[in-house]
Order: structure tokens, then sequence, then C-alpha cells
């Protein structure tokens, strides 16, 4: 691997947790993500002369801490602070030192202590997930902005909005007192599903899976299981997590979207799949159903298919119908309607997703054309069904899904 290559990597894969250990110390958003910059254009000047060190993560991590003291320095208006950031920071790496990877990936609390940071009640709902995305998940101000589907100078109005808010407010860098877990919980759950589905279907780019993504949100949906040991929705959300993250390894064949239909089910992590289960088992033990429960039941049945069309559409439509009566949203609707396709008949399934098309709230939502299309498709309704795919790729951000929705009309158009 070359010097670049692995600056990226590390950046790719450890940006979250070294900036949220940045912020701890520094209890400064700009600042944390200023230093952790600095260390890593540091790594592109040097590595290439001086070779990648042993443990590329702890090199940018005491670069970026160093900065954090040379930062403090020239504040002088934080003059007070200045001896006491460099107390913490040089107990937490010693600059001078080889620093082992192993102890810096031991810090399960701060990256969690960001999360909950960033869904403080005085923060509004977007922003709370802009803001982690943008720290935690390392995405660029253009990808969240993609995702919220919003003009890119506006989501940065929006996390500056955001951080300032912190900083203004003085809203603690911590995991909240047991009493008060439960005010946050639902967003903290809401920006680690977000997180993860980032990662599972990245909304914009080359790359249609982040792994670092995927697993950085199981790790974070396990820390809030063993902090909140009774709530049934943690795990819920763990075993929803684990259960599609089983899949990955199918998703991808020579660089192509493959769908859940045509995938390799050989492929699939039977062991995520076991563990995924067994958690979800545990969930519905513990109280009422929720909404990861429900959706993690979903995925259930998806895994234990051995083939597609052992699928059970009719179990999932219900499973669907429930989870509407939480989350009453157009994409819940209309995956609810593809599973009646799926089970009560294709024509029946398409006058509900025509019926969902005329509120015009999925109109600029591709995956609403592309099941629209394959619905059709089915039917051998072929004209209609291409009309239909070139809308979703039309609308489509993602270069992965981009391909296959072309190949998809491509084929579509030769038997017209």
């Amino acid at each position: 691997m070359d010097a670049r290559a692995a600056v990226e990597s590390v950046f790719r894969e450890q940006s979250g947790r070294i900036v949220a250990s940045l912020i701890r110390i520094s209890r400064s958003f700009d600042a944390a993500e200023e230093a952790m910059q600095d260390a890593f254009a540091a790594a592109l000047a040097s590595w290439p002369v001086k070779g990648i060190p042993e443990n590329p993560a702890a090199w940018i991590t005491a670069a970026a801490h160093r900065k954090l003291i040379d930062h403090s320095r020239r504040e002088r208006t934080r003059r007070d602070n200045q001896s006491s950031l460099q107390y913490e920071t040089e107990a937490a790496i010693q600059p001078s030192a080889e620093v082992d990877e192993e102890d810096l990936m031991h810090l399960p609390d701060d990256r969690l202590r960001l999360i909950f940071t960033c869904c403080h009640p005085a923060i509004n709902r977007e922003s709370q997930i802009a803001l982690t995305l943008r720290t935690l998940g390392g995405l660029s101000t253009a990808e969240i902005a993609k995702a919220f589907l919003l003009p890119e100078a506006t989501m940065a109005q929006r996390l500056v909005r955001a951080k300032r808010k912190i900083q203004d407010a003085g809203i603690p860098y911590e995991v909240p007192s047991a009493s008060r877990l439960s005010e946050r919980l639902a967003s903290v759950q809401t920006v680690v599903y977000l997180v993860f589905n980032e990662g599972y279907a990245a909304t914009a780019g080359d790359q249609l899976v982040r792994t670092d993504l995927c697993l950085e949100a199981i790790r974070l949906g396990r820390v809030l299981c063993e902090l909140m040991t009774g709530e049934p929705e943690n795990l819920g959300l763990l075993a929803l997590m684990l259960l599609h993250d089983s899949r990955r390894e199918a998703r991808i064949r020579s660089g192509r979207l493959v769908t859940l239909e045509e995938q390799d089910r050989l492929l699939w992590d039977r062991q995520k799949i076991s563990e995924g289960l067994t958690i979800l088992d545990r969930a519905w033990r513990l109280g009422p159903a929720g909404p990861y429960q429900l959706q993690a039941a979903i995925a259930a049945l998806h895994a234990q298919a051995e083939k597609h069309f052992e699928t059970d559409w009719g179990r999932i439509a219900a499973l669907y119908e429930r989870l509407f009566t939480f989350q009453s949203t157009p994409v819940v609707a209309l995956n609810h309607a593809v599973a009646i396709a799926m089970s009560a008949g294709l024509e029946e399934g398409l006058k509900t997703v025509d019926a969902l098309g005329e509120s015009g709230r999925l109109d600029q939502y591709y995956l609403f054309h592309a099941a629209r299309g394959d619905i059709l498709f089915r039917m051998k309704r072929l004209t209609e069904s291409s009309v239909a795919y070139r809308r979703a790729l039309a609308l489509a951000s993602n270069r992965t899904e981009q391909e296959f929705l072309a190949a998809k009309l491509a084929s579509i158009e030769a038997g017209i």
C-alpha cells in the first residue's frame, strides 16, 4: 500500500474515533477537526519520505494531539486552560513515544459521548443527524447535503449553527445520567441507524457499501445495549444492523449491485444471522415490540429463507403494517406496498404503489420509481417499466446504483 492509500484508509476507518477523542479533550468541534485535518496533511507530507509507520492510526492520533497543544498555545484567550489541556493530552498520548494502537481502540465512551452531545434536545433533529454524520461518520458536507436533498451551502450553515449551539450553550460532552438517558435515546438510536444506513447504502459516491460506517454503527449499538441492558429497542436496533450486515458480501458482484432476490445466499454471514436472531429473541421477551424490533423481524424473515421464493411475504406485509403505526412515513408505506405485491398479487401491489405516488411525496425518491418499475416488469408491462426505471436512474446519485439501474433499463428496452 502506498502512502496516500494508507492515509485514506486511516481517514475512512478511524477518523470518527480520532475526532471523538479530540473533541473530548478540546471541547471544540472546530479545533478538533482542524487538528485532525492538520495531522492527516502532515502524514501526506511525511509518510512518502519516511515510510508508513507501523501503527498509522496511532501516528495520526498522536500528531493530532500535538496539533491541539500547539493550537492551545496560540490561543492567548485560552491561556488558563492551556496547562490542563496539555497535561490531559500528554497523559493520553505521549507525543515522543510509540503509541500502542490497540490501546487507542479501547475508548468506547468517546464516540458515544459525541453522539449524546450531538443529540442534545437543544439541537433540532436534522442538525443532530447531520452533525453526527459529519464528525463521527466522516462524511463530507456535500455528501450530507445530498442525503437531505439540500444545497451544500445550506447544510454547511446548519452544521456551523449546530456546533455554535453546543459551544455557546455549554452542552456537556458526556453520556447523560441514567435519569436523563431516555429523553435522548430515541435520537441516539436514530443517528446510530442512519450512520449504519449511510454505510450500507451510501447516498452518493463510487462505493455502495462503506464497511467502516457499518462496523462503527454496530459497535455503537453494542455499547448502547451494554449501557441500558433492559432496553428492548436497543437490542432490536443491534439485531437489525447485524441481520442487514450479514448480507454485505453478497450485495456486490464484480463491482455491480446484486438485488436481494439474486444474491448468493451461501455468501451470507451465518454467524451474524445467528447472533441477530438470538438478540432479537431477547428483545421480544423483554417487552412490547417497537419499530426497530419490527424491522429486525422483517430482516429475520429474509435471513431465514433459504431461497427467495420461500420468503414469507405475507408475514412481512403484516409486519410493515404494524411498523406503519410507529413510523407513518411514505417509505414504510412503499415497503408495505412491495410486500403486498409479492404476497397478495402484483396488480394489488401496483394499485397500492400508485396510490402512494398520488401525493407527490415520493416523486424525488428513486427507489419509489425503481419499485414501481420492478412490479411493472414482473407484469410484463415493459414500456411502462422502462419509463419508471428511467426516472429512477435520473434521481439516483450513487454510481453503483446508477450502473445497476442503467443495466436493468437496457435489458428492458432490449425486450420491447
